[in-house]
């Protein structure tokens, strides 16, 4: 890397009571979902960026509880929302209800009007309903009968998905993808982890039996999380830094000009909304990190989760069996840093 590589001007270290806040979280979780601690690293990216996120998995492999985690350890209304075939946009962003006796519509809120939000198995609802979310997840607010309802400043899209039952299922549009900050593959826990999660839910078992249960301990502010935040935009970011993300992104666009097997299989590159996505994930991780300002190393890191959801492969990628991350990780081969 050029001499852009440090940063200009170091920004001051994340505060004190912030990481703590964040260190505690991720310590709650990490006691809560084991074996999994780059899906709850990815998850707290997520909440400090200030983005959607979906996670997708097989079976049992603690999606939904790492969700339940995060929001339990966080002071912030939990909501969650089964898709299914037969939901409608009402039931997911609410409704105007008419009142006899004021002889007046009044607006009832569905679940999306919650801060945590966990959107469970979304690719089982048809098309309409995954739409009801797109105005929620990109404008943070709902408009209905032509009114605007605005959703809680701390909101957030949590969404799962299982990869292999696709009986019953409908893909989701590509506009709903691209509005998703991230996508997270959530594999099977390491061997070693097994026991180690059997005798975790055999001793939440027996707490629940137990009648001196200790209390929980108190949820992590919401203000803890706004103050991450804000040290997360004075975050210093190097143009050599801008410039890789940039050129990773655009070379999504133009594959065929870097490498022309790459370019065989990207049809359609990646929009701007995810230079932005890159951008604010790569402040995240450095920021978690301890970090004070961003390297190339935090914008590879979550360049995977990032571009995974939003890269278009061609027929023959398909016919071959090339996947979106053997894709990404070509485009990490090829693409210097300035």
């Amino acid at each position: 890397m050029s001499g852009g590589a440090a940063a200009p001007h170091i920004a001051a270290a994340p505060s004190t009571a912030a990481r703590a806040a964040f260190a505690e979280l991720r310590a709650r979780m990490g006691q809560a979902i084991i074996g999994q601690e780059r899906v709850i690293e990815r998850l707290l990216i997520a909440l400090l960026a200030d983005g959607n996120v979906l996670v997708e998995g097989l079976p049992g492999v603690a999606k939904t509880r790492a969700v339940k985690a995060l929001a339990r350890n966080l002071e912030a209304p939990f909501r969650r929302i089964q898709f299914t075939p037969d939901l409608l946009p009402a039931d997911v962003v609410g409704s105007d209800i008419y009142e006899a006796q004021t002889a007046a519509f009044r607006f009832e809120p569905g679940p999306v009007f919650g801060s945590i939000v966990l959107v469970d198995e979304i690719n089982r609802a048809p098309a309409k309903v995954q739409s009801a979310l797109l105005e929620a997840m990109e404008e943070r607010q709902v408009t209905v009968g032509g009114t605007t309802h605005p959703l809680p400043r701390l909101f957030m899209v949590m969404a799962t998905q299982n990869p292999i039952e696709q009986e019953g299922t409908y893909p989701l549009p590509e506009a709903q993808l691209d509005r998703f900050l991230m996508k997270v593959d959530v594999d099977y826990p390491p061997d070693a982890d097994e026991r180690a999660i059997l005798r975790l839910v055999r001793g939440e078992e027996q707490a629940r039996q137990a009648t001196d249960r200790a209390a929980p301990p108190p949820p992590i502010a919401q203000e803890a999380v706004f103050a991450a935040r804000a040290e997360l935009a004075h975050l210093a970011v190097a143009e050599a830094v801008e410039d890789y993300v940039v050129a990773l992104v655009c070379a999504t666009r133009a594959p065929a000009a870097l490498d022309r097997e790459l370019g065989s299989w990207i049809e359609v590159g990646a929009s701007p909304r995810a230079t932005i996505a890159l951008d604010r994930a790569a402040r995240a991780h450095a920021w978690l990190a301890g970090q004070a300002y961003v390297t190339p190393e935090n914008v590879r890191a979550v360049t995977p989760d990032v571009l995974r959801h939003r890269l278009i492969l061609s027929y023959e990628a398909s016919a071959a069996r090339v996947s979106a991350d053997a894709a990404v990780e070509k485009l990490l081969s090829l693409v210097a840093v300035a």
